[in-house]
């Protein structure tokens, strides 16, 4: 498999961009080599700079859950265009879309649309604190919010103890408003609660975890968030800028029948282009300016273009129930044949999945933590990632990410996913 091209780009691009990319997991440093750079996408399928096609298990880490260059998506941001691409004022489609996610998303009375899912997260915090008029917020080890300050703290040395900067330019003061406790662990949430009487303002968490590999919350464990909120008036809010409208089209709030008191949106709902959205309850969200005192603004927020895009991925969602019905069927299919692969090799590995969300873990025990996940044999993913790659199979590279399924996978596909997957797994363990 011929990469020049990629490999000259990148070395061109370190000399202007930071690492040679926009964001650090493209720049392959926990797999080795070199970037592929993409030239264009099309359906299942990616081509690279130097003409390689990959089948696609990444769909720009969640937003092409229809695959990529969708004919209704592309024709609308066509026309969207021809008025301008940006006005800074009120347009109809914000309301068109606004209204959409709200008759979609249960936990949604009112929705501000952002840019992306940072912003999205950053924002639905400073409400929640305005709102409860409380500082402290509960993060959970291992889930993903975005790199807002708040956000990139690292575990203190137990569970009632605050969190410590985990990135240069975080001040202490910024992380000790912020509280860790494991995934899938109410107890530890409990006691955190405890130790800080009506100090906090929210719990952040996504209800299933992409970002330390595909992590399903445990029986009981979202409810028991519910509870444990509602007990000490705590703002629950479920991070779904990941599984919003991909578990179904109402997210995992739907899917798992747990109601938060906002939520956070992005990736599915821009259809590809840069959006994010947070929303909730009225009550809460009428504390957002001009109409409360939580000040939040965004030159391009509700952009007509991402609108556009967006509100047609939306409608097609929520009026062609058989994507999620075809999206299970893949997801299903794909894990009974890595596990076939798996038992038929003699390898004992995990695999945790849900819906069109699936990881691979290279560890023989449950993952149902971050520390679960740190377990992963990380060079041997390296191993598997790159042996995939020359197989035609392009999957996120790092064995902590959720791999995101779309509705553009063929059944030849899937079965080059599943043939792919144990021939490169015989050959890493020389079986």
């Amino acid at each position: 498999m011929n990469t020049d091209n990629s490999k000259s780009l990148f070395e061109r691009a370190q000399h202007s961009i930071p690492g040679g990319v926009n964001s650090p997991v493209r720049a392959f440093k926990s797999v080795g080599g070199t970037p592929l750079f993409i030239k264009k996408a099309k359906g299942a399928y990616v081509y690279d700079e130097d003409g390689n096609s990959y089948v696609e298990l990444i769909n720009s880490w969640g937003p092409m859950i229809l695959g990529h260059a969708h004919p209704e998506i592309e024709a609308a941001v066509r026309d969207a265009i021809g008025n301008s691409l940006s006005f800074g004022a009120p347009t109809s489609r914000e309301i068109e879309i606004a209204e959409l996610i709200v008759s979609m998303v249960p936990s949604i009375e009112k929705v501000r649309m952002v840019n992306s899912g940072t912003e999205a997260t950053m924002s639905a915090i400073r409400v929640a604190r305005g709102y409860t008029g409380r500082n402290k917020f509960i993060k959970i080890e291992g889930c993903y919010h975005g790199h807002g300050d708040s956000f990139l703290i690292a575990a203190g040395s137990g569970a009632v103890t605050m969190g410590a900067p985990d990135s240069p330019g975080v001040t202490p003061g910024t992380a000790q408003d912020t509280l860790l406790a494991p995934y899938n662990d109410l107890e530890a949430i409990e006691k955190l609660l405890d130790a800080n009487p009506n100090e906090v303002a929210a719990i952040i968490v996504e209800p299933v975890a992409g970002n330390m590999g595909c992590v399903l919350p445990k029986e009981g464990y979202l409810q028991g968030l519910r509870d444990l909120c509602d007990k000490h008036g705590v703002v629950l809010i479920f991070d779904e800028v990941m599984t919003g409208f991909r578990l179904s089209k109402g997210g995992a709030q739907e899917y798992f029948g747990v109601t938060p008191d906002m939520s956070t949106l992005g990736k599915i709902i821009g259809g590809g282009m840069p959006v994010g959205a947070y929303g909730g309850k009225k009550e809460i969200m009428e504390y957002v300016s001009p109409e409360g005192p939580v000040y939040q603004a965004g030159t391009l927020s509700g952009n007509p273009i991402s609108m556009a895009a967006g509100l047609t991925m939306l409608n097609i969602l929520n009026t062609q129930p058989e994507v999620y019905q075809k999206l299970e069927e893949t997801g299903k299919r794909i894990r009974k044949g890595f596990e076939e692969g798996l038992e038929k090799l003699g390898l004992n590995y995990t695999i945790n999945s849900v819906g069109s969300m699936i990881t691979l873990f290279f560890t023989d025990s449950e993952v149902n933590n971050f520390e679960d996940a740190k377990k992963s044999d990380t060079a041997l993913f390296g191993k598997y990632f790159h042996g995939m790659l020359e197989k035609g199979i392009y999957l996120g590279p790092s064995q902590f990410e959720s791999l995101f399924l779309s509705t553009a996978l063929s059944d030849e596909d899937i079965d080059k996913i599943i043939e792919a997957n144990y021939e490169v797994l015989k050959k890493i363990h020389n079986l």
